[in-house]
């Protein structure tokens, strides 16, 4: 679908600027997604509460997403724009929050820190998504997608590796039992600084269209005023969601289970089946978990190169999103389940490079085939309504989903987490051919 005022189209900077936000973001959910477990574990969480330790973040996106995009759908300030009051509230919020995150001293501490962190994100990430389908044509949807993973892919090796890099300048490993080392304090702090940074020079170096009718915009807008109307708009948006967010909808969820197994079990599983490292106060498992930091960031890494295959393959023929979007999420499942059968800690790379494909697609192809199919007015709070296919698998994970399904269908090992996360992205993969709507399926 297609506003009826044409869009120009952008050159490649004008692109990465609007998405180099998305690198603070990234760098946010990198640092909590790779190294959170570690905290819980630091401070005496059993490897199956870990999940249930995670379950405010996504609780909290079910609820921030859906408002915060509707809000951007009906903010306009002749200054700052519809989407940057919620970047840059965003960043003071989540800069916050992750500097504090690896000085909690009880579970409950560090369990509320990733509740305020994620929620904080919540509030600038959508309306980053929100801005691409805004600024752009059609004919662009894919490119700017991918830009924006691109950027999001050299986050991820960035921060993952954040902790192992300040361990090899010499900064403390260890610490005393129930204490965070200061190689993660540090690195930490490093990326809240990063976080605050590079939104604000999105914010500083992008500009907004305005609404077309803004006699009308302010309008509709003083029609809809209200607590009451607001969330009776957001459930009718809801339940009148287009036919293929549905369909999308299904793809969304085993991705995102498997990402969640990934990001709450990665380092128990891998710093216990590879390295055979289990107490957190020693050396040995400090130092595997860095580990474990610097072969997540290997899916960062490769997501970055796979980003600029797609973005140089995008800006030159139109793809068919949803073969590319298929194949990835199979390559990032065969990825995880390779974990299980390899010997070497060295093939790790190998395998999460094969997630990183995944990840690359999964952060672009899904948003450019929804951006394709809803209301360009609405696509602030559609954007947000689709993040309730993103955080809803999370909470059934989190619930006990990983625990029960991967001691029923594998086995009690903490390994075959992985090979559940594999197994859902393969799932995931071939629910894609659901999607039959051309528009939005294959570049306009």
């Amino acid at each position: 679908m297609q506003s009826i005022r044409e869009k120009p189209r952008l050159s490649f900077w004008q692109i990465w600027n609007m998405s180099f936000g998305f690198l603070g973001i990234q760098f946010g959910f990198a640092l909590q997604g790779g190294f959170m477990s570690r905290i819980f574990q630091t401070l005496g969480a059993e490897k199956d509460a870990i999940p249930l330790l995670w379950i405010a973040a996504p609780l909290t996106g079910l609820i921030i997403q859906p408002i915060v995009g509707y809000l951007s759908d009906r903010t306009w300030h002749v200054k700052f724009g519809r989407r940057r009051p919620y970047f840059l509230i965003g960043a003071i919020l989540s800069t916050c929050a992750l500097f504090f995150a690896p000085y909690s001293s009880a579970l409950w501490m560090a369990a509320g820190s990733l509740w305020i962190l994620d929620a904080s994100i919540n509030i600038s990430m959508e309306p980053f998504r929100a801005l691409v389908a805004d600024k752009l044509p059609d004919s662009q949807r894919s490119y700017g997608f991918v830009i924006q993973t691109l950027i999001i892919g050299i986050g991820t090796w960035i921060a993952s590796n954040l902790p192992w890099m300040m361990t090899q300048i010499g900064v403390p490993n260890t610490a005393a039992p129930g204490v965070v080392p200061d190689s993660v304090k540090f690195a930490f702090a490093i990326g809240a600084v990063v976080l605050f940074s590079s939104i604000l020079y999105t914010i500083l170096t992008t500009n907004e269209y305005p609404p077309e009718d803004l006699e009308a915009f302010e309008k509709e807008k003083e029609e809809n005023k209200g607590f009451w109307n607001g969330f009776k708009e957001i459930f009718k948006n809801i339940s009148g969601m287009p036919n293929v967010m549905k369909k999308l909808g299904v793809v969304q969820f085993f991705s995102w289970f498997a990402f969640f197994t990934m990001w709450s079990f990665a380092t128990p599983a891998i710093t216990e089946h590879i390295f055979k490292a289990t107490d957190t106060t020693s050396l040995a498992y400090n130092n595997a978990a860095d580990s474990v930091g610097n072969y997540l960031g290997t899916y960062g890494l490769i997501s970055m190169f796979y980003a600029l295959i797609l973005a140089f393959i995008t800006s030159k023929v139109k793809i068919n999103r949803k073969l590319v979007h298929m194949l990835s999420l199979m390559a990032g499942g065969s990825g995880f389940i390779l974990i299980y059968f390899i010997t070497e800690p060295w093939m790790l790379h190998i395998c999460f490079a094969l997630v990183g494909i995944a990840w690359a697609s999964i952060l672009s192809m899904p948003y450019a085939m929804l951006s394709s199919s809803v209301n360009p007015k609405q696509m602030g709070v559609y954007m947000g309504i689709f993040n309730m296919f993103i955080v809803i698998p999370q909470i059934v994970a989190a619930l006990g989903g990983i625990n029960l399904m991967y001691k029923f269908l594998f086995g009690e090992e903490v390994i075959y987490t992985m090979v559940l996360a594999g197994t859902s992205l393969i799932v995931a993969g071939f629910a894609n051919l659901l999607i039959t709507d051309r528009n939005a399926t294959h570049d306009g």
